[in-house]
């Protein structure tokens, strides 16, 4: 079973802040996808930062996202 992204807050260098339903908040760097097909659409700053929650994960305007079991497992442990 994974976990629900319930929260997304784009950082600097193409990095998301996320929190998931059971209260944890990771950091996710999309910067090794920005050369991967649609995804180098992100490169623009300004969809980068229009990420939003959908469902269960993120989705950008154009319809870009991940899954949520994706991002739990390749993102890292938020330390304040």
């Amino acid at each position: 079973m994974y976990l629900s992204v319930v929260d997304v807050k784009p950082l600097e260098n193409y990095r998301l802040l996320l929190k998931f339903e059971n209260g944890e908040q990771r950091i996710f760097d999309v910067s090794p996808y920005l050369e991967m097909g649609k995804f180098s659409e992100l490169k623009n700053i300004g969809i980068f930062k229009a990420v939003r929650t959908s469902f269960d994960s993120i989705q950008w305007p154009n319809e870009l996202d991940f899954d949520p079991e994706f991002l739990h497992k390749k993102s890292t442990l938020f330390q304040e």
